[in-house]
């Protein structure tokens, strides 16, 4: 069978390969940490590489399979003769190598391409490590060959009395039932790997149901049911029940010897036919009775995986529903009529609405804790090639944002993490100097704001320097103010701006001819914030700011001429009318407004985006002022239109193009059919 024939099963290889590869690199850095291989962790990393062996074996996937099976040979070295000399350090990196490898392979399979990457030389280099193993611990390779055959002897006898073995017969007959976990899903592609584990071991293979590859709706037969399996094998009742353990989401196993077992399959086989021919319509009906109330029990499970896919699709739906909820309720047409019983039955499809975009964005919601984690292989491997020491401490880990912010959000994590192990953390001569601890650390945050995630991470390194910041931005000629006037955090906040960082800054590790500009608009693109903070020899704090979804939010339409837009509401703190003597000029000539004593600049829309309006006079309009962390910018517009929740659509990819338009976060569409373009409140300080 080709390995792109079956999609359900090379998408459920993908995911399941992942998630023991998260497992794999958490096991494998924590012992690291202790400087030791417990017998636990032995036995779970060789599991996770058998199970990885196995699958991608099936799926034809050689390279990793071969890959695979080397780490589980030395694991299961290790396991069985537990030598007592092991170059931790080495052995640690043999496995992240390998476990690199096969990330590098699986991200080549789910972009369509082939897996083609030769895994030889890593396979070689595990080798020269079990032999070097084998003669620093005196370790002969009979006495493996030895232990190896004392293992296989044993598996292959079975129990019979207190302390006697006896050799099984040439070939004994055995039934299995498999039982998946509740909400594994796709119940007939686990039962063929199933089937794949043991094909090299036993034969006169039969199974029930028989067409688990071709129909789907046998998934609901071995979900009720279970997966029945009949073969002959001359393997111990023991080595085979090892190896049906290993069945991944393996909920339940029945595994017995049979006598007259050939009676059985075919009893097995014929059953229920023989059954419905003899039955009765009462009978019958009973047993479809019957036959539904299993299927509606199965149906009752408290999880289910559900294809990200879908998700995405359900939470468009519902945002199309949001758009022609609006539509209806604020038609033109019902402009100056009283209809009491309409605006009752608007209300409560509004209150429906609104449940239903709760519920699916509360489906969406994935805990932060897998992007956390990722960062303990970051700061293990650049501890070590920075030769520092660095402790990663994780805070909040089950906070939960929409899964699409997270895959905003990994990339900028990892290049704060980075730059605070690079530039911030010292090195262990000047920590000690300082009476630092030799230990640096670096603590990363989440925990909710409202309707926002406030991503934190500090580390306990030597700050940022303010003069130095003031140099360089002077030199780039990045002070939009005097030096005098500024604020250590808005000085701080001057490495987020574009052209800051110089080569001066480039490492290995950060900087690659980037800086942290790059960071905040990656954060800016889905809505967030970035702020710093710094005290000299005290550490720097970096904050993220980030909004809990992207899809649907609550936004203000304000209108410019014949143009709309919708500002945040999280981004609105007030609007006003001004007056005439509220208004000056700062020497540079820009427009300021004066409210309660502190003075704010103004940004004209319609100047900004080339709108024509009538509305240019203060005092005509109306002044929106938008908060952005502890910065304020009042925006004018010609008036407001009223609150909506709005549903958050990305510009037109020509419109993208053809030209690069700055403030805007996307655009959506009013009641009334007319497009809003959603202002970004982060993008407008910018301009």
């Amino acid at each position: 069978m080709s390995k792109l024939s079956h999609e359900p099963m090379l998408e459920m290889f993908i995911f399941e390969t992942a998630q023991l590869l998260e497992q794999l690199e958490q096991v494998i850095i924590n012992s690291e940490k202790i400087s030791s291989y417990t017998e636990h962790n032995i036995n779970e990393v060789f599991r996770i590489m058998h199970t990885i062996k196995g699958s991608s074996a099936m799926m034809l996937f050689n390279s990793i399979a071969s890959l695979a099976h080397s780490m589980e040979d030395l694991f299961y070295f290790i396991r069985e003769n537990k030598p007592q000399k092991i170059d931790f350090t080495e052995l640690t990196d043999l496995i992240l190598e390998g476990a690199d490898f096969i990330q590098t392979e699986l991200v080549e399979i789910e972009n369509g391409r082939e897996a083609t990457a030769d895994s030889c030389l890593l396979i070689e280099k595990i080798k020269v490590f079990l032999g070097d193993l084998k003669k620093i611990n005196q370790i002969s390779d009979q006495s493996c060959k030895n232990n190896e055959k004392a293992e296989t002897i044993k598996q292959q006898q079975y129990y019979i009395g207190s302390d006697s073995f006896a050799p099984i017969p040439a070939k004994k007959m055995f039934k299995a039932v498999v039982y998946f976990e509740e909400g594994c899903q796709m119940e007939n592609v686990r039962a063929f790997t199933v089937l794949h584990n043991l094909k090299d071991l036993v034969s006169n293979l039969h199974y029930f149901p028989s067409n688990i590859v071709e129909d789907d709706s046998t998934e609901e037969i071995i979900r009720v049911d279970g997966f029945k399996v009949f073969f002959s094998t001359e393997y111990s009742l023991e080595i085979i029940r090892e190896i049906l353990m290993d069945t991944i989401f393996l909920k339940h196993l029945e595994l017995e010897e049979l006598v007259g077992a050939e009676e059985l399959i075919e009893f097995e086989k014929n059953q229920q036919a023989k059954l419905r021919e003899t039955q009765s319509p009462e009978i019958k009906m009973i047993e479809r009775e019957q036959d539904l109330e299993a299927h509606s029990k199965s149906l009752n499970q408290s999880i289910i995986s559900v294809s990200v896919s879908k998700l995405d699709t359900l939470m468009d739906l519902v945002g199309e529903m949001v758009i022609a909820e609006a539509m209806v309720v604020q038609n033109p047409d019902l402009r100056g009529l009283e209809l009491d019983n309409f605006q009752k039955a608007a209300r409560q499809l509004n209150k429906i609405t609104s449940e239903m975009q709760d519920m699916v964005m509360s489906i969406r919601m994935v805990p932060l804790s897998a992007t956390f984690h990722k960062m303990h292989r970051i700061t293990r491997d650049m501890c070590k090639k920075l030769d520092k020491e660095v402790k990663l401490e994780i805070i909040g880990e089950e906070t939960e944002v929409d899964k699409n912010i997270i895959e905003h959000i990994s990339d900028p994590l990892m290049h704060l993490v980075r730059n605070a192990l690079d530039h911030g953390i010292e090195p262990t001569e000047d920590r000690l100097a300082k009476g630092k601890p030799k230990s640096g650390t670096i603590t990363i945050e989440a925990k909710n704001a409202g309707s926002d995630v406030l991503i934190i991470i500090k580390d306990d390194g030597k700050g940022l320097d303010r003069d130095g910041i003031l140099k360089r931005a002077k030199e780039n000629d990045l002070l939009y103010r005097s030096e005098e006037d500024m604020s250590d955090g808005e000085v701080f906040n001057l490495i987020l701006l574009p052209g800051f960082s110089t080569k001066e800054s480039v490492s290995e590790f950060s900087g690659r001819g980037v800086g942290m500009d790059v960071v905040s608009k990656n954060i800016e693109t889905i809505g967030g914030s970035v702020s710093v903070d710094s005290v000299q020899d005290g550490g720097t704090t970096i904050t993220l700011k980030i909004p809990l979804t992207l899809a649907i939010i609550d936004g203000m339409n304000i209108k410019v001429g014949k143009s709309r837009y919708t500002i945040p509401t999280a981004s609105i703190k007030e609007s006003f009318r001004p007056e005439e003597n509220d208004i000056i000029t700062d020497p540079q000539g820009n427009e300021m407004i004066m409210v309660r004593g502190e003075c704010y600049p103004i940004l004209r829309l319609h100047e900004l985006y080339n709108v024509e309006t009538k509305i240019t006079n203060f005092i005509e309009g109306i002044i929106i002022m938008v908060e952005q962390d502890t910065k304020n910018l009042c925006v004018f517009a010609d008036e407001l239109l009223g609150q909506q929740q709005v549903v958050v659509k990305t510009l037109p990819d020509y419109i993208r193009q053809l030209k690069t338009v700055k403030g805007l976060a996307g655009c959506t569409l009013l009641g009334d059919g007319s497009i809003s373009l959603i202002l970004d409140a982060g993008g407008l300080f910018n301009l």
